[in-house]
């Protein structure tokens, strides 16, 4: 049985859609998938307010169908740009996390970029390696892994 992937689209953020994120961050099993805290209501607005502000972000909403399905974000941090992202439950399982890093690591064209990851976040972890990210190491919250080079077409895991 052959699987297509999931038709999705990237666009910009908008004000709607971070009541969706607010609640994507609160579900219990995605908090303890991700081992990042949620927040309250006023930091997660203000958390978003800045980075929508930073010049280095680059922040996308993940639509699935219409339906607003998670969120990529890539940012410049000290000493190395990160990519991170955020997947409703709802979604979960359904190949979205892959398809979307797959076009976003399109749009975030700077090599090498850095990922987090929970230890026991094994479907962020194949998400990672199947965009081309390498585990390089670990610290005392999960693994980090690296992408240096984009994939040619026909090595993704999504076209």
């Amino acid at each position: 049985m052959t699987t297509t992937a999931p038709q999705i689209l990237l666009r910009e953020v908008a004000d709607d859609d971070l009541p969706i994120f607010f609640e994507h961050q609160r579900d219990p099993a995605g908090v303890d998938m991700a081992n990042v805290p949620s927040r309250e209501r006023d930091a997660f607005m203000g958390h978003w307010a800045r980075i929508r502000v930073q010049p280095t972000a680059v922040l996308r909403t993940i639509e699935l169908d219409g339906q607003v399905a998670g969120n990529l974000v890539s940012w410049q941090s000290d000493e190395e740009r990160l990519v991170g992202y955020w997947i409703g439950r709802e979604h979960w399982g359904k190949g979205v996390a892959t398809a979307a890093l797959t076009r976003f690591l399109e749009v975030v064209d700077e090599r090498p970029l850095h990922a987090f990851v929970a230890r026991n976040n094994v479907g962020s972890i194949r998400v990672l390696e199947k965009c081309g990210f390498v585990r390089i190491g670990e610290d005392e919250e999960g693994f980090v892994f690296r992408l240096d080079a984009i994939a040619e077409a026909s090595e993704r895991a999504v076209p």
